[in-house]
């Protein structure tokens, strides 16, 4: 039983921010002021499992690192956009090139700059941990702050509705 409330048979994509979302809203930076973001274990078992369920994935980012493509692209991500400083735009573009309908997509941001892209689809979900103006304009606010599990709850969420959260052999491995 999901605790979103939205039918998530319809959902056929997930765009996702990082900052704050797949990765904690602290970031350290090295000596020469990159970030070095962490990253969630179950947030990336979750994300490469949705990829071979064959869901459409985006990162929408307004930051840039080679990690963040290394990292995603490795889960099986493939619309990688990064240095985004408008969100909504990217995500119109990414939805018309797969023939994607607002209602069959999942957005999750957690700030300011999320709030057109969340306002834009279907399912706009949230870490507990983001911006007020975003829990107030979030369908689902996860109980997992951005960084730690939120993706997973969401994604997990949407393979259970769907009948494919560990319904066969490609669940078991990476």
């Amino acid at each position: 039983m999901s605790g979103i409330n939205y039918d998530l048979t319809k959902i056929k994509a997930l765009a996702f921010d990082v900052d704050g979302v797949l990765s904690p809203s602290t970031i350290p930076m090295d000596e020469e002021g990159n970030p070095m973001r962490m990253v969630n274990i179950k947030d990336g078992y979750a994300l490469q499992l949705a990829a071979k369920c064959g869901y459409r994935l985006a990162i929408i980012t307004g930051g840039k690192a080679r990690a963040t493509d290394v990292r995603y692209s490795a889960l099986g991500i493939q619309d990688i956009f990064q240095g985004v400083a408008k969100k909504l735009p990217c995500l119109e573009t990414w939805m018309l090139d797969n023939a994607l309908r607002p209602e069959e997509v999942i957005y999750m941001g957690d700030d300011i700059p999320d709030l057109p892209a969340l306002r834009h689809v279907g399912l706009p979900c949230a870490p507990r941990d983001s911006a007020s103006e975003v829990l107030a304009t979030a369908s689902y606010i996860s109980r997992f702050d951005g960084g730690y599990g939120c993706v997973r709850d969401v994604v997990e969420q949407l393979l259970r509705a769907n009948g494919q959260w560990l319904s066969d052999a490609k669940a078991f491995g990476w």
